[in-house]
């Protein structure tokens, strides 16, 4: 099981749209919104452009993405 580690905004970004389907749908200051048409309706997220992003924060985002941590790690 590959463990959940700290990512860039950016690397958050291009994992979430390059492998789980995401586009870009707007950006508000240092924060791009993320979103994605599923059989089920709309899913989105929002992801902060830092540096860093915190587990706490990334485990957040995947949530409102509905994508599931062991899925995401296996691309960072």
């Amino acid at each position: 099981m590959p463990k959940l580690r700290k990512v860039s905004g950016k690397t958050a970004i291009k994992v979430l749209c390059n492998k789980f389907g995401f586009e870009i749908s707007g950006r508000s200051g240092s924060h791009i919104r993320l979103s994605k048409t599923t059989p089920v309706g709309k899913v989105g997220t929002v992801v902060p452009m830092h540096e860093e992003i915190k587990i706490g924060t990334l485990l957040g985002i995947l949530r409102l993405a509905k994508v599931d941590p062991d899925e995401f790690s296996k691309y960072i």
